[in-house]
């Protein structure tokens, strides 16, 4: 007598455990997905940073800058409505660089700057390094208006200072020339009034 040992398997709960495992993959996949969405990228990083500049909200601004640099992140004249590109990144270890254009829309200026914006990595996590970026900025023969705006009060101090003295000589020399004047034509009005008649002597017949 031969006796057939035969063993079936549960379909259902063998469908179960592969969708236990595929959702598990799933969940695991969403998990890296959302973890890679909170590191920014340096470009990210570099658009959010001068967005927030050309806006004003410096606030904003200093949350993308070093720790060192937070304090230097001050409001740039001539950024109102700029626009900005981003194009060439260059990463090298825990440093990158992103290369920016900042067309400005003041048509005094009718300027574009393009200029490397330097980052760093803090606390894994990429922020902009603002004295570096900032001494491409002023070093660029284009952006001499960058260095002309922090020195603009200065210099019209100084050439006000200049001037006071010379206003002052000049102001002298007006005044003393028209007390001249005053007297030339006091003088002349004296000679040119008739003489007064002379009243008769008492003892006159």
């Amino acid at each position: 007598m031969i006796i057939f040992n035969l063993s079936i398997k549960n379909p259902t709960r063998c469908h179960t455990t592969k969708s236990f495992a595929g959702l598990a993959r799933l969940f695991s996949l969403l998990f890296l997905l959302s973890g890679c969405q909170g590191v920014l990228t340096p470009e990210q990083v570099t658009t959010k940073f001068w967005k927030a500049m050309v806006e004003g909200n410096l606030d904003s601004a200093r949350k993308y800058a070093t720790q060192e640099t937070q304090q230097l992140v001050t409001k740039q004249q001539n950024m109102d409505d700029a626009t900005l590109k981003t194009s060439a990144i260059l990463i090298d270890g825990s440093n990158a660089t992103v290369s920016t254009i900042i067309t400005l829309k003041d048509p005094e200026i009718n300027k574009v700057l393009s200029f490397n914006t330097v980052l760093l990595k803090e606390n894994d996590l990429w922020r902009i390094d603002y004295q570096r970026t900032l001494n491409n900025l002023l070093n660029l023969p284009f952006a001499d208006f960058f260095k002309s705006l922090q020195g603009i009060g200065e210099t019209i101090n100084d050439k006000l200072e200049q001037q006071i003295p010379l206003f002052e000589k000049q102001m002298k020399s007006f005044s003393e020339e028209l007390i001249r004047q005053m007297d030339e034509f006091r003088h002349r009005l004296e000679k040119s009034l008739p003489p007064e008649k002379q009243q008769p002597h008492s003892g006159s017949i």
